[in-house]
């Protein structure tokens, strides 16, 4: 699956998603051991100040009718669109998303749905007080939200959005058994050592996780999730 944000802070984005298992995703493993042998997901940036026609990189105008703060053009981020996505034939297997507080809902069933039906996701992240409207009017853009609450920008719920999509493709972690929702997981969870001292108190791994008995841990997880 193909990523495209388009964020007037590529550089903070990128930072992340070079890393761990994002960054992994992205690069061709060499050697007999390599678990992962191709690129299974890229993500690319386009700043909307390449896609200006002003000279000084202006990207914000004031609102028409007035009110506080500064809007973001829409031609920088019609251009990095068209960049980004404009020439693929097939415009059906193209999401357009706008990260935005009054969108949609973003949840693992949303994430799942992008995985299947299409191959390239495009992620606008605004800033200042938002995006010229005609924006999602034009390419038909849906807004998502990952949260009831207002962040500075854009930046990190698009972050977000392509971490829970690339789990979901397979080949991005190492066994299917990682997906959080397809497996039994506990919220209390334990490793090394079996005996924790800290401040004079120790503080001891659950007898049941130490025995061996199969179904007895598991019956212990499903209790533990509740």
């Amino acid at each position: 699956m193909n990523f495209h944000v388009i964020t007037l802070f590529p550089e903070l984005c990128e930072a992340y998603t070079s890393a761990s298992v994002l960054g992994r995703a992205q690069r061709k493993e060499k050697g007999k051991g390599a678990k992962h042998t191709g690129i299974k997901i890229k993500v690319s940036y386009y700043s909307p100040r390449d896609y200006t026609k002003s000279k000084h990189n202006k990207v914000d105008e004031r609102p028409y009718g007035g009110g506080p703060g500064m809007v973001m053009q829409a031609e920088p981020i019609l251009r990095a669109w068209e960049k980004a996505v404009g020439r693929k034939k097939d415009q059906k297997k193209i999401k357009t998303l706008i990260m935005s507080p009054r969108g949609k809902k973003f949840d693992q069933a949303y994430a799942k749905n992008l995985t299947k039906k299409y191959s390239d996701v495009v992620l606008i992240s605004g800033r200042y007080e938002g995006i010229d409207a005609r924006v999602k009017k034009i390419l038909k853009a849906e807004e998502v939200s990952v949260g009831d609450y207002v962040l500075t920008g854009g930046e990190l719920p698009a972050l977000t959005i392509i971490d829970a999509v690339a789990r979901n493709i397979p080949g991005v972690l190492g066994t299917f058994e990682s997906l959080e929702d397809e497996r039994v997981s506990s919220g209390e969870m334990y490793t090394r050592p079996e005996v924790l001292e800290y401040k004079k108190k120790k503080h001891k791994v659950p007898d049941v996780l130490l025995s061996g008995h199969a179904a007895n841990i598991e019956k212990w997880k499903q209790a533990a999730n509740k």
